[in-house]
């Protein structure tokens, strides 16, 4: 008699891949120099402070080995500073890593697609083929006529003997159009984003930094913009992201929203959106004479009408606002309903966690619509 085979599970200790005594630093510093806005002196700090506590190096492998690994790997130079004094800054290289490893991180990691790759419910003379098939139309384009199809419809219709091609014959292949969006995005760096001892400024520079590696490379033919408001609005590069930094501001969203407005009309993109993370009420409004009017007490009604103002002008314009509120105060949600209500956009009352989650899924849902 044969013994009898048993079949079950082995369980054995798992063995984490090899990464390299490089590269597990690396991973570290990049979510260091995010959090320092970009100060590599504090960064290192930093990094040999959780050296220390936690034993990421040893005589084999020290910082300073990592440092100058960084060096011959292009990671980081040295510069002269705002002061006049020479010191180590980071390169355009690592400005990159940063950005995938925001992508990486909140939106995992998609692969490139050189088409715009959205579609849309739309059917007609559009850019990639559906594989159904129906009538010819005038004024539908030659190319799209498929030759096939339509030497089939004739031979059935007219049969061999008598065989004549019609216009009644001609069918095309439906195609769907791959729209294309403008997107700009707007982040708050009032004072508040750092105050009640919450760091809400990294969050929002990562899914800044994220969602730009993620139109830059999955949706090259879609353009995005980030702009910055506080006591005023103005525009920043993606590479400056990692540098972002709070500031003694107040709150002037009015002034974001005229500049994000701005941006987009000069777009050719049907599809236009705002995005705008914010912590808090607006409190600041620019007054045509060139004077600041703020108030920090509670919701300002002369602040929130304009604001209200903005929003509507957004709708007309065919440009919805979505706004990530950050915040959980019942005033200021109220607040947003109204400026949402306004502009009939969208709003999502979220923490800091799941927050780029949200804006991607966002994203995705608007470009596979037309909005207008």
């Amino acid at each position: 008699m044969e013994p009898q085979s048993k079949k079950g599970f082995i369980f054995k200790k798992y063995e984490a891949p090899y990464v390299s005594p490089f590269d597990k630093l690396f991973d570290i510093f990049k979510e260091l120099i995010t959090h320092t806005s970009g100060d590599f002196d504090e960064a290192i700090d930093w990094l040999r402070q959780l050296d220390i506590e936690y034993k990421l190096t040893d005589e084999n492998y020290t910082i300073d080995d990592f440092i100058e690994d960084l060096k011959k790997k292009g990671y980081i130079r040295e510069e002269l500073k705002d002061d006049g004094t020479s010191g180590t800054g980071i390169t355009a290289k690592t400005e990159r890593a940063i950005r995938q490893a925001a992508l990486d991180q909140i939106f995992g990691n998609p692969k490139r697609s050189g088409n715009g790759n959205h579609k849309t419910k739309y059917s007609g003379n559009g850019d990639e083929q559906t594989g159904e098939f129906r009538n010819y139309n005038f004024g539908d384009s030659l190319e799209r006529i498929s030759l096939t199809e339509s030497l089939r419809n004739a031979q059935v219709n007219n049969g061999i003997d008598e065989f004549q091609l019609t216009e009644n014959d001609l069918v095309v292949e439906d195609a769907t159009f791959k729209a294309q969006m403008s997107t700009v995005l707007m982040i708050d760096i009032s004072h508040s984003m750092i105050l009640y001892g919450e760091d809400r400024i990294t969050p929002a520079k990562k899914v800044a930094m994220a969602l730009a590696e993620l139109i830059t490379t999955r949706y090259p033919k879609d353009t995005i913009d980030i702009l910055v408001f506080g006591n005023d609005a103005w525009p920043i590069a993606i590479k400056d992201l990692p540098y972002l930094k709070v500031g003694p501001y107040h709150t002037n969203t009015v002034a974001g929203l005229q500049l994000a407005m701005d941006i987009l009309r000069r777009k050719r993109n049907t599809n236009k959106q705002i995005f705008m993370i914010t912590d808090g009420k607006p409190s600041c409004v620019r007054e045509k004479d060139g004077t600041y009017y703020m108030n920090s007490n509670g919701l300002d009604e002369y602040i929130e009408e304009q604001c209200y103002n903005q929003a509507a002008q957004a709708r007309k314009l065919h440009i919805p606002i979505t706004t990530f509120m950050i915040a959980q105060d019942p005033y200021l949600q109220r607040f947003v309903n109204h400026f949402t209500e306004a502009n009939q956009g969208k709003a999502f009352y979220t923490g800091l966690k799941g927050l780029g989650e949200m804006i991607f899924e966002d994203y995705e849902t608007n470009r596979k619509k037309k909005i207008k």
